[in-house]
Parts: C-alpha cells; sequence; structure tokens
C-alpha cells in the first residue's frame, strides 16, 4: 500500500522532477508534489512525496531524515492528514471594525 511522506527543508530552486530523481532511490515514486505560494508562485521548502510501499516509505525516511542536501537539512517523516480549518473572512477589516492601530485610534482621522 502507497505510503505519503512529508519532505521540508528543500531548496527553493529544486523541481518536482529533481525531488523525484532524488526519492527514486529509495524506491518506487509514485507521486510527488513541492507546495508553491499562492501569490509569489515560488517554492516554500517543503512538499510531499508518495511511495510505493510502506517499505519504501520507511527505507526513505531513513535515507533522507536529516540529510544536508544542497546546503540545506531535510526533514523526511509521514504525510499527517491534512486538518480542517475554520474559514479565514475575505478581505480586510469589516465596515464595523474600522481601521485601529494597536494603541485603538482610528488611523483615517490621523492622515496615516
Amino acid at each position: 500500500m502507497a505510503k505519503k511522506l512529508y519532505v521540508g527543508g528543500l531548496p527553493y530552486r529544486m523541481t518536482e522532477d529533481e525531488l523525484k530523481n532524488l526519492f527514486s532511490e529509495a524506491g518506487t515514486v509514485i507521486d510527488v508534489a513541492i507546495i508553491l505560494d499562492r501569490v509569489t508562485g515560488r517554492s516554500r521548502g517543503f512538499g510531499f512525496v508518495e511511495m510505493a510501499t510502506e517499505a519504501e516509505a520507511a527505507a526513505a525516511v531513513q535515507q533522507f531524515d536529516g540529510k544536508d542536501y544542497e546546503g540545506r537539512r531535510l526533514a523526511v517523516n509521514e504525510a499527517r492528514p491534512m486538518e480542517e480549518r475554520p474559514a479565514r473572512p475575505a478581505g480586510g477589516p469589516r465596515r464595523d471594525q474600522g481601521f485601529r492601530d494597536e494603541r485603538g485610534g482610528d488611523r483615517r482621522r490621523r492622515g496615516f
């Protein structure tokens, strides 16, 4: 049965193909995903690798966790299921909240 791994500490310029080739040393890689920043489109420095079997996933963890790769220390472990997060409100502050600074003042009145 396939096993998904979390991989942190990736070099920001690493591609999914490079990550797949690296983890292929430990076994059969089914899928690879490097997580990108929504705004910039750049790598966030972590991703996920799905290995074909639990034994290959265990071998990948043992082989790559803590390994130095291009000056960064990799963190590799079993991926946890994504947790439900509360919905975030869209946009800025609500109208009734105004634009208060940390001292409680309204910035619009002071010309900021």
